[in-house]
């Protein structure tokens, strides 16, 4: 069974009680959008340093990771992608694991996590650690729903990737650089958003803590580790995918402004006859200019400059160019 309690709009708590162990509890606090209100509410309750607490104010963004392990509990703060607006962002969650409980701070747009915390109030019995009641074990569970919603994310970019590739050879050049660059930058947030997962989730392991029991524990943070591997490797071949599907845009887009080039010079080849001849008929020396005193003068030099015209086309088959 559970018990879910609501201490105000932003505090949320499942007690995880098995009737099979009624001495032990386990309390997950979901905290959204922390503010000076919850920053107080835990500080009144555990035993958190300051810095800690700070580092988990709403306003506040980390850059990096972060593992630390106190005499009580473990801080952690990891990201996670989330898409924003279309695009792929950083959604952080701060985590204090210790004896019992499991708190989580986050900003309330990280969807994997507000469901997994529904499940929980909703069938307890659904979860690994209603059995064990190891925040460990929930904290396990709950990085593992975080790094399945990666995998959508990704799934998604493979879509997307086919898409464009489809775009590239229906000659939707312009469109498909959009989407390209879009690509790029998502895999690149992704990649710097889970380049440290993988030594953050050794580093919990290897932590020597009465909270991360080796021998019950290990093989679950090990698949962790092998999810990291595998993300990491998706991302690899989605990155390379994009680089090959970005140099041949381009250089179709190159072979397009080539033939249009090609097509304008051999244009103004041909016409360099007409324009020449025009000029030097045009200019203001009557006597002594060919053709002037004809009365056919006019359409002999038609001809010319089709015969020049003409000559030049011969010119570009035979060589090819055409």
């Amino acid at each position: 069974m559970s018990q879910y309690k609501k201490i105000n709009n932003n505090i949320h708590e499942i007690i995880i009680d098995n009737p099979k162990t009624p001495s032990k509890k386990l309390t997950w606090i979901n905290i959204a959008n922390a503010e000076k209100k919850e920053i107080e509410y835990l500080k009144k309750n555990f035993n958190f340093s300051n810095e800690h607490l700070i580092n988990s104010f709403s306003s506040k963004t980390a850059q990096r990771p972060t593992i630390e392990i106190k005499k009580d509990y473990i801080f952690m703060i990891l990201h996670f992608p989330i898409f924003r607006d279309g695009n792929i962002a950083a959604g952080e969650i701060d985590f204090f694991i210790g004896d019992g409980y499991l708190a989580t701070i986050h900003n309330n747009k990280i969807e994997a996590l507000n469901n997994f915390f529904n499940t929980g109030k909703k069938d307890p019995n659904s979860l690994m650690a209603y059995g064990l009641e190891s925040s460990a074990i929930l904290l396990y569970e709950l990085l593992e729903k975080l790094i399945s919603y990666t995998y959508t994310i990704l799934d998604q970019n493979s879509i997307t990737i086919e898409e464009v590739e489809d775009m590239i050879f229906a000659q939707k050049q312009k469109k498909s650089v959009t989407e390209i660059l879009v690509l790029r930058r998502n895999i690149i947030n992704i990649r710097k958003i889970l380049q440290n997962h993988k030594n953050t989730i050794q580093k919990l392991m290897e932590m020597e803590n009465k909270l991360m029991p080796e021998d019950k524990i290990d093989k679950h943070y090990l698949s962790l580790l092998e999810h990291s591997k595998k993300i990491w490797q998706i991302l690899d071949n989605q990155k390379e995918m994009i680089d090959a599907l970005y140099s041949t845009n381009e250089s179709l887009m190159n072979y397009k402004i080539s033939d249009i080039m090609k097509t304008l010079t051999i244009f103004s080849v041909i016409v360099f006859p007409l324009t020449l001849l025009a000029a030097i008929f045009g200019m203001n020396t009557v006597k002594g200019m060919p053709f002037m005193e004809n009365e056919n003068g006019f359409w002999i030099i038609i001809v010319i400059m089709l015969i020049g015209s003409f000559g030049m086309l011969l010119f570009f088959k035979k060589k090819k160019w055409l």
